[in-house]
């Protein structure tokens, strides 16, 4: 599989475990998740902007921040998260988009399209299990699809100077060495998948 199809696999897995919340504030909206700080509101917001900026960038216009903006209250997350996962879906599936540079503000500048998308790929297998490990229950991705995530985490600097508060990854985690494909991806950026056991890795 090419890499807009490995990231449209992982979208909208995201998507899928994104709409099994529940609830107003009380309920899971309000659940801790893997990312620090977070709750699953907070965290949806987040992949919610990363897709409009994603969107904008395939289209030439991503150094606009105010596509990456997180909105500051949304009624019904899960909607808002659908709208913006088929806008970045549709965005990379334009002929030349590939080829095009990507400006990506919060990693310092322009990428090839491919290498952009690979990035938004890996992040989103890795945001579809936070979901999943704030809700406790198990992602749906295929062998090949967690294979080629970890690929592109292994590619990632690992550098604790680039790593932290204020960066994109938390420092890594050693990895076991019978670690599957999605334990070893969680672990190289910075996810700790034994602190979350409802969800399988």
């Amino acid at each position: 599989m090419d890499v807009v199809e490995l990231d449209r696999i992982a979208v909208q897995e995201a998507a899928r475990v994104v709409e099994l919340a529940r609830g107003g504030d009380d309920g899971d909206w309000a659940r801790d998740t893997p990312c620090a700080g977070w709750d699953l509101r907070r965290l949806v917001a987040h992949m919610t902007a990363q897709h409009h900026g994603f969107a904008a960038a395939a289209r030439g216009v991503g150094g606009e921040l105010g596509y990456w903006r997180e909105p500051e209250e949304v009624d019904e997350p899960a909607r808002a998260h659908r709208a913006a996962a088929d806008a970045v879906l549709s965005a990379f599936a334009e002929p030349g988009a590939l080829e095009r540079e990507f400006v990506l503000p919060e990693l310092g500048g322009g990428f090839a399209g491919r290498t952009a998308i690979g990035f938004h790929f890996v992040d989103y297998v890795v945001h579809a299990w936070d979901v999943a490990a704030a809700l406790g229950v198990r992602l749906r991705l295929a062998d090949e699809v967690l294979v080629a995530a970890l690929a592109v985490a292994r590619r990632v600097p690992t550098d604790p100077a680039g790593r932290g508060p204020g960066f994109a990854f938390a420092p890594a985690r050693k990895v076991p060495e019978r670690a599957g494909p999605l334990e070893e991806t969680l672990r190289l950026l910075g996810r700790e998948p034994e602190a979350w056991p409802g969800t399988s890795v």
